[in-house]
């Protein structure tokens, strides 16, 4: 069974390095070979390349624009009305990928507007979701690039998000039916909207093109005292084939490198050097 491949989460970790492109500088001297982030408002692709040229690491997941933040907006895939600005946000990301070289694209769903009943408007905000990502996986084809959607809780982390359940997810993917739109999956979210972590993964394992790791509930490192034990996890992805990334989208407790001792252990164990497999490009 091959190791797993873990990727730096640049909006999570390294919180006390300031700019993106050290963050990544800072992933790799850890050991990373493979960084992904939210979208990365204010840092010219440019800049974020060569540091990761310099790094020998590689960005392999990316946001799409979230819309406007300050009007509460968390993604526009399945905002009824905000098609155009959703299509928009897609060309940026798509030409920051390009870039990058980066061949994932998160599409964030969005919120359920403001006031409004989620049963009520579940209908048109599913259709515009089937919508929007059709045309994703349109353009992102002609870009070798591979779209993800993604479930939020909506018990703890975001009452209003429109996607927060993996059966949700996989039936519009379904729906969808392009083999370019795949299932991030962040067993954070799973365990707490549905528990059955391992029943899920291996039900949607066909679906998932990445996952996302994180102790329920505090959401730190995956060895800090929770619900999820990441070592029998580890190796039922080991055990079903999982090729693509493990993201670290966690919170610290304290400093990120002091905190990376389960990484550390899971490539001895694996007798891997420090920084797991070499560097392997997409």
């Amino acid at each position: 069974m091959a190791p797993l491949r873990f990727s730096a989460n640049l909006s999570w970790l390294f919180p006390s390095v300031p700019s993106l492109p050290a963050r990544l500088e800072a992933a790799a001297a850890a050991g990373f070979s493979a960084v992904e982030a939210a979208w990365p408002a204010g840092c010219p692709a440019e800049a974020l390349r060569a540091a990761a040229e310099r790094a020998g690491a590689q960005m392999v997941l990316l946001n799409a624009p979230p819309g406007e933040p300050r009007d509460g907006e968390l993604g526009l895939a399945a905002v009824p009305g905000r098609q155009e600005a959703f299509r928009q946000g897609l060309e940026a990301a798509v030409g920051y990928g390009r870039a990058l070289r980066c061949p994932r694209i998160h599409l964030m769903a969005g919120r359920v507007p403001l006031g409004a009943d989620r049963a009520a408007v579940a209908g048109e905000m599913e259709t515009t979701f089937i919508e929007n990502l059709r045309y994703a996986a349109d353009l992102l084809a002609q870009e070798d690039m591979i779209g993800l959607v993604e479930p939020i809780n909506s018990r703890i982390t975001d009452p209003r998000y429109f996607l927060n359940t993996p059966h949700q997810a996989a039936a519009i993917l379904e729906k969808v039916g392009r083999p370019n739109l795949k299932l991030q999956l962040d067993l954070f979210h799973c365990q707490i909207m549905d528990g059955n972590v391992s029943g899920n993964l291996e039900k949607y394992f066909p679906l998932i093109g990445h996952i996302q790791i994180a102790q329920v509930p505090g959401r730190h490192e995956p060895d800090s005292p929770g619900e999820l034990n990441y070592n029998y996890i580890f190796e039922l992805l080991e055990s079903l084939g999982y090729s693509g990334y493990v993201g670290c989208e966690y919170a610290p407790k304290g400093d990120t490198v002091e905190g990376l001792g389960w990484l550390r252990s899971y490539w001895e164990s694996r007798g891997l050097p420090h920084g797991g497999t070499s560097k392997v490009a997409e």
